[in-house]
């Protein structure tokens, strides 16, 4: 049977402190209204996005796994859409990106060094554990269970 920690999904309005994650997907305006609504006045909303590292050879960083130009760009565009959105809506924000192949863990870590009180991913809809290992679009239910402090995850189709 599996245990679920009820406080992991439930958060009263108004965080100090939100951070607003994505692996790689674009972040939808349902998960952007719900990291304000979290935020309470003084708050803050960090917007962070992982670009993906393909992998490794041989166990030694190659330059060509490495993300290319067009793809820091996307994600240097989605970041700052997220908050310009906000900012519209009143909320102090700002974002920055990183380069990794660990995504669940700098996501909960950048939580954790920033003292956030939430995190707000968009997600698609959960598939069976031992597939969802292997997909990178499953990293939001990752988050989930290792981070600390409560994940809220917004239907990444709306």
């Amino acid at each position: 049977m599996r245990r679920r920690r009820p406080s992991q999904h439930q958060i009263a309005a108004g965080s100090a402190q939100v951070l607003l994650a994505t692996e790689g997907r674009p972040i939808p305006a349902a998960a952007v209204e719900a990291a304000a609504k979290l935020v309470h006045d003084g708050g803050h909303v960090e917007v962070f996005a992982v670009v993906r590292v393909w992998g490794t050879s041989l166990g030694l960083p190659n330059p060509g796994l490495l993300p290319s130009k067009r793809e820091w760009d996307a994600q240097r565009e989605i970041v700052s859409d997220a908050v310009r959105a906000l900012r519209r809506r009143g909320v102090d924000a700002s974002g920055h990106l990183v380069a990794t192949r660990k995504a669940t863990k700098r996501i909960v870590g950048e939580a954790a060094r920033l003292g956030c009180e939430a995190i707000v991913m968009a997600a698609d809809p959960p598939r069976n554990r031992i597939v969802a290992d292997l997909m990178w679009s499953q990293e939001p239910y990752r988050v989930r269970r290792r981070a600390k402090v409560p994940v809220h995850l917004v239907s990444a189709a709306g």
